[in-house]
């Protein structure tokens, strides 16, 4: 189960993201706390970020200094998230798990209104680094839903089009993701089996995922993962 649940959520990334609502749904519904589930999520995740990041890596290379004070406000932001994580309890996050998995359902369902257009705005240095810090919080903290927040809240204060503002959320979901993943790492809640189970299989859905994406339309596969995100939440109340 894990497994398909991995294969299908790195071709779901491919295609319109939201691979995350997957594999946390996955192992909450064969029993791993959700705790541990959120945390091996962020791993079973993370090469996908980087496969991401390759593919802009001409963009990058052009923009990396620039992003330099974005990157740090992410590392302190995503510790902080990770850390107030740890020091919840399991029952305490999953009665506010439904709430957050409503959240980021609804976030990825505005996902293609909150995609940043081509606008001649100057850049906001300081306004971008506060942004930037809660966003990296949240994705410290839980994660789903975080590349289209950081996507529409780049578009705000950074100048560029799409592809400059989607290589730069690439290279900050990287940082964001290792910091919170040797947190989670360190603090004991990683399911090791599920991760080794689930990496491969994303990886391997992520090559499938670019080949169906000239095949299945990606209104489908938005409409599957926001049906995947109001069931888990509706599972989430319904425990509570």
């Amino acid at each position: 189960m894990l497994f398909v649940a991995g294969f299908v959520a790195g071709a779901i990334n491919a295609v319109a993201g939201g691979g995350t609502f997957i594999t946390f749904g996955a192992m909450t519904l064969i029993g791993i706390p959700p705790i541990s589930a959120n945390a091996t999520s962020s791993i079973a995740q993370f090469p996908g970020y980087i496969t991401s990041t390759l593919a802009y890596w001409a963009d990058i290379k052009r923009m990396w200094r620039g992003a330099l004070l974005l990157a740090a406000v992410s590392v302190v932001g995503s510790l902080a998230g990770a850390l107030i994580l740890l020091a919840l309890d399991n029952p305490s996050f999953r009665a506010i798990v439904p709430w957050l998995l409503l959240a980021a359902t609804a976030l990825f369902a505005a996902g293609p209104w909150l995609k940043p257009k081509e606008e001649a705005h100057r850049e906001r240095p300081l306004a971008g680094a506060i942004i930037q810090g809660v966003t990296s919080v949240y994705g410290g903290f839980f994660g789903a839903g975080m590349g289209i927040m950081m996507l529409a809240t780049l578009g705000l204060t950074e100048t560029g089009g799409y592809h400059r503002l989607n290589a730069l959320k690439n290279m900050l979901s990287i940082v964001i993701a290792a910091v919170a993943i040797i947190v989670f790492a360190s603090g004991g809640v990683v399911t090791w089996l599920a991760a080794v189970i689930m990496v491969p299989a994303v990886a391997l859905g992520g090559y499938f995922g670019v080949w169906s994406a000239r095949r299945v339309p990606q209104l489908a596969v938005r409409v599957f993962v926001i049906a995947i995100g109001l069931f888990l939440a509706g599972y989430y109340f319904s425990k509570g």
